[in-house]
This record gives structure tokens, C-alpha cells and sequence, in this order.
């Protein structure tokens, strides 16, 4: 090596020790500026609920403001694409519900890659999906519904949190199931799909427990049946959709929080430790599991694992019972 390559060699090694001793300060000091998680479904869903559980707790220990932003559109593609695009500076994150995978895994045409784009930070909470339909039309169960359904000239119609979305990918598969004929109507949001078929306008759709429980409980919605493999832990009584006489699928939903890629390390794990330290203090698992969700917390990596087989899962599933993106 020549004294120059050794001089360069040795300033190299400075700067790269330099940038390490920056890089772990600015981590042990984040955040300092205000941080924003980027809802991309409808305020009043079940993402939007936990999120906002969860910024509370973060604003009160970081002494910074965590605000919660719902960018709607396209069925959850406008607020990731915009996530997406920003700096990974720590200060932008995606929180998302299992829809955002779905949506990966049926619509070859996204603008962004899931796996490349967008990096883990954790996951937040799992939640069986319910089917829900109006108390008016007086169904004692699974059956009665498909029964009526099939009486139906002209098919019935059942509503979905739009395109791609988990909801739509559980309706769809019912429907395939049990040899229906349903047609798909897609909304904004969770909150905009259960406010029809309360009023009887699509005859039934899905939503995850902060959506269904609290107005079946108050006698608005009827669940007949639960995605959950085990049944309702949260309200005893109402079966899966195998124990329903349905048999062949099940599964349930599930939300957490990415980034933008490229954004370091040492922030995600903050964030995601922060995550799992609020999941577990007592009022925050009451309220959820009031709103019949479970914390769940996770690393970055194994997160970005899961969401990877997740989206393999779905893209499987679509195929078999014909959900594209529209």
C-alpha cells in the first residue's frame, strides 16, 4: 500500500467511525422532532383505533408530538405511495392492517414493491374478522344467509373496505365457498362498509373486532361468524366459519407499522420497542381487547417476514377464488 493509500485509507476509516458515533448518537436521542404515522384507510377503522391508542402513549414519553394522519384512496394505495416517497429520516411511518398485503398480493400494478419500498418496524395487534349483517334480516346463522342468498334472481351484494382489502378477500371467499352468487360493492373504508350493511344496503361484509363488537353489542349488527379458527374469544357463541358448516378457510387479521425503506435501524427499533413497551400496559390491553383485538408485538425482522409469507398466502387465495384488483 502507498503512503497516499494509506492516508486515504486511514481518513475513510476516520469518517466511517465518525458516521457511526452520528448515527448511534441521533438514534439515542430520537425523536426530537415530531413523528407521523400515515394511516392509509378511513378515521374510525380498526388501523386508525390502535394507532391512535398507541401515538397517545408515544407523544406522553418522547415530549414530542406523534400525530396520526389518514391519507385515503384507492383502497389504501394513496397513503402508502406517499409514505413511500418521503425521506427515511424516522419522521414518516405506515401504519397498516393486513389489507396492505393483500392488495400486494393481487395487484400485479402497484407503484411501489411491499419487499422493496417499505422496511419492518412491527406489528401491533391481531384480530378475528366478523361477518356482519343488518338484525333485520332475522338470520339465525351462516346457512340462513347463504340460504337466502341463493333464492336471489339476481345475487346479492356484499361490501368490502374496498379493493384488495382483507374484508373483501374473506367475503369473496365465503361467497366462493358456498356457491353464491354475490357481486362486490368497494368503499373508502371499514367504517363506510359497515354502515351499509347495518342499513341493509349490501347483505353482509367483514370487519375486524374495534368495527363489529362494539355496535353488535349495542344491537345495531348481527356477527354470525368469525375468520378465527378457535371461534370468538372475545364473544363466546359465535362460531368460525367452519363450525359454521363452511369449512376451508379462516385467519385472522392483523396490523403494524412500516417505514419508508432505507430508514435506519436503530430508529425502527425504537419505535418498535416503544410499540411493545405501550401494548403492554393495562389500559391499553383492556381497551383492546374491549374492542376485540389482542396486542401483539414484534421485531422489525420478523415482521417483514411474516408480512412476506403473508402476501405468498393471499396471492394463492386470490387466484383460487378470483379477486383482482379492479
Amino acid at each position: 500500500m502507498t503512503h497516499f493509500s494509506r492516508k486515504l485509507f486511514a481518513a475513510g476509516a476516520m469518517f466511517a467511525s465518525a458516521f457511526a458515533f452520528a448515527q448511534t448518537d441521533n438514534a439515542a436521542s430520537y425523536p426530537t422532532q415530531p413523528v407521523r404515522f400515515v394511516v392509509p384507510f378511513s378515521a374510525g377503522g380498526g388501523t386508525d383505533v390502535i394507532m391512535r391508542l398507541i401515538a397517545k402513549h408515544m407523544t406522553d414519553a418522547w415530549k414530542v408530538n406523534v400525530i396520526v394522519e389518514n391519507r385515503v384512496g384507492a383502497g389504501g394505495v394513496v397513503g402508502s405511495q406517499h409514505v413511500m416517497q418521503q425521506k427515511p429520516d424516522g419522521r414518516t411511518f405506515l401504519a397498516v392492517a393486513s389489507a396492505f398485503a393483500v392488495r400486494a398480493a393481487i395487484d400485479r400494478n402497484l407503484p411501489y414493491d411491499v419487499n422493496k419500498d417499505f422496511t419492518g418496524v412491527g406489528q401491533m395487534a391481531r384480530s378475528p374478522s366478523f361477518m356482519v349483517v343488518s338484525p333485520s334480516h332475522g338470520f339465525g346463522s351462516l346457512q340462513e344467509l347463504i340460504a337466502y342468498a341463493k333464492k336471489q334472481p339476481s345475487g346479492v351484494l356484499y361490501g368490502s373496505a374496498g379493493v384488495g382489502s382483507t374484508a373483501h378477500m374473506h367475503a369473496a371467499a365465503v361467497a366462493h365457498l358456498a356457491k353464491i352468487r354475490a357481486d362486490h360493492v368497494a368503499f373508502r373504508g371499514t367504517p363506510e362498509a359497515v354502515l351499509d350493511a347495518m342499513a341493509g344496503r349490501v347483505l353482509y361484509t367483514f370487519a375486524p373486532g374495534p368495527n363489529a363488537i362494539p355496535l353488535a353489542r349495542s344491537g345495531k349488527l348481527q356477527i354470525l361468524v368469525t375468520t378465527s379458527p378457535a371461534g370468538a374469544r372475545f364473544l363466546p357463541g359465535i362460531p368460525s366459519i367452519a363450525q359454521a358448516g363452511l369449512p376451508g378457510y379462516e385467519g385472522d387479521d392483523w396490523f403494524g407499522v412500516f417505514a419508508p425503506a432505507a430508514t435506519p435501524m436503530a430508529m425502527r427499533a425504537k419505535v418498535s420497542n416503544e410499540m411493545a413497551r405501550i401494548l403492554k400496559l393495562p389500559e391499553i390491553r383492556e381497551r383492546l381487547f374491549a374492542l376485540g383485538a389482542e396486542p401483539v408485538s414484534s421485531a422489525p425482522a420478523p415482521f417483514e417476514t411474516m408480512v412476506r409469507d403473508y402476501i405468498v398466502t393471499m396471492r394463492k387465495l386470490g387466484d383460487e377464488v378470483g379477486i383482482k384488483a379492479e
